[in-house]
């Protein structure tokens, strides 16, 4: 890690420091804000002890993130268009994360406050959003290209379904627990167990229910929060020190050569569909084309990347061996023919099994890409699980308590957690982005309603209102902090 400072001016040091400081900041502030989540039916039901929660739901966090992967951290890095990530500079991109962590901490620090169970998934999209279209803005480059619509209209999607399949999938998981056990005590409230049964905890199996899916939750939530601040991380190495980090450095022999192979059989693959793709990606007319320093990833171009990803690769056993000039311009091809192979999969004239072995090359083309050095992944899990100790008592009664007409029952917690923690499990493995805060709270409102308990419509109107307003809230603070200090320094 301390290579990291090796030919840095001081100045860049300074900054790289401040951003790798406000990212794990985010992180910290994302744990106790999206703790009560995690832990609030356990602790509202009284399956364990407030602090014994918070304790476990930590090292739950810490060791998801340590397990998770680097499929959602991508997801979120690619919603940044691939010209603005192979162009970016030092300043340019310290401009760019402060000014999305900037307006993503804010929001994130403001809704904590007031206890609304607000998304810190939705934060940071909404912020990346508006980096990307003020970046569009100033550099007078369409609308339409300044972010990458169809990752963001697939995160979309993710971020709108899994808070109805939340509410569904509880309320039925509910409905099965009444009419499979309609006189258990599973279906008393703390307070009715207290009065009723003299009992201040609940009945043993659904307690070790209660603990088991809080923990499992915790997991997955550490798995999909913490891998955004991974890819915020990677961001920042990139943008300021690109030299270390555009490819994995600790890339095998074989992982080159998985590389190379990939390039080599992606070229065959066109040439064996030319008669497809030929005008497209203009086969056999831009050959020679010399890369320019800054250029839009074109599929015109797309021969002329192959070749120079092949030149830069014949004989490579190390990227250690390569200039910092040509990792650059390694990695820049490697995405750009990414991103031409992905325009390419989705193009309706070319069969299924073609597209499903484009898959396969793409998945070989980014794996020098798209990594985190496990430093980067371990202080991500600190920072988060060590966040999810502190500040949990503002939003568990408002999930308890508040969206509700009357309080939790032990089944309607447990539906609401086995809900929330499949549906951030699914969306783990699809590499999609999901908000554990609209997951469980829409739950816990499905299983409200399904248990005939009525909502509360100041609660849910809040909620609901922090769900609308922090997309639009949030891009429009990014992309105001992005103009400010873009004309700051220009």
């Amino acid at each position: 890690m301390l290579d990291l400072f090796s030919g840095l001016d001081a100045w860049v040091v300074v900054s790289l420091l401040l951003a790798l400081a406000f990212v794990l900041t985010f992180e910290f502030i994302n744990g106790f804000h999206d703790t009560a989540n995690a832990v609030a039916t356990v602790i509202y039901t009284k399956a364990m002890p407030p602090h014994l929660a918070v304790f476990f739901s930590g090292i739950f966090n810490f060791f998801g993130v340590l397990l998770g992967g680097v499929g959602v951290a991508y997801a979120i890095v690619h919603l940044l268009p691939v010209e603005l990530l192979i162009n970016v500079n030092s300043a340019h991109g310290l401009i760019m994360v402060f000014s999305l962590l900037g307006a993503a901490i804010a929001w994130n620090l403001g809704t904590w406050y007031f206890g609304i169970p607000a998304s810190s998934s939705h934060t940071l999209i909404g912020s990346i959003l508006g980096v990307g279209l003020a970046n569009a803005l100033l550099s007078d480059i369409p609308l339409a290209d300044g972010v990458n619509w169809q990752k963001a209209i697939d995160i979309g999607i993710s971020l709108v379904a899994s808070p109805l399949a939340g509410f569904v999938i509880a309320a039925l998981i509910l409905l099965g627990l009444r009419r499979w056990r309609p006189l258990s005590k599973m279906h008393k409230s703390p307070t009715e167990r207290l009065s009723i049964d003299s009992k201040k905890h609940p009945p043993f199996w659904n307690r070790l229910v209660l603990i088991l899916s809080a923990m499992g939750m915790s997991f997955v939530h550490g798995s999909n929060d913490g891998q955004k601040g991974i890819g915020l991380i990677m961001l920042v190495l990139i943008g300021i020190v690109p030299a270390q980090f555009v490819l994995d450095l600790n890339s095998s022999t074989y992982q080159i050569e998985r590389t190379r192979d990939a390039t080599e059989h992606l070229n065959q693959f066109y040439q064996r569909n030319a008669a497809t793709l030929s005008d497209y990606l203009a086969l056999g007319k831009v050959n020679g084309t010399e890369m320019p320093k800054k250029f839009r990833c074109e599929p015109q171009l797309t021969e002329a990347n192959i070749a120079s990803v092949l030149s830069n690769l014949k004989g490579v056993e190390s990227y250690q061996s390569l200039s910092a000039e040509t990792r650059i311009e390694l990695r820049r091809n490697l995405l750009c023919l990414d991103d031409t192979a992905k325009k390419v999969g989705k193009l309706k004239n070319l069969v299924a099994r073609e597209k499903a072995d484009l898959d396969k090359l793409r998945k070989d083309l980014t794996a020098t890409t798209e990594y985190a050095p496990f430093w980067v992944i371990l202080a991500v899990a600190l920072a988060l699980g060590l966040g999810t100790m502190v500040g949990w008592k503002r939003v568990v009664r408002t999930v308890g308590e508040r969206i509700g007409k009357q309080g939790m029952t032990y089944a309607q917690g447990m539906s609401a957690q086995i809900t929330a923690t499949l549906a951030i499990g699914m969306a783990n493995i699809y590499s999609l982005p999901v908000s554990t805060t609209h997951v469980l709270s829409s739950g816990v409102a499905g299983t409200m309603v399904a248990n005939k308990s009525g909502l509360q419509g100041g609660t849910v109107r809040t909620i609901l209102i922090a769900w609308v307003l922090t997309l639009p809230a949030t891009v429009l603070l990014a992309a105001g902090l992005f103009w400010l200090a873009s004309s700051f320094i220009s």
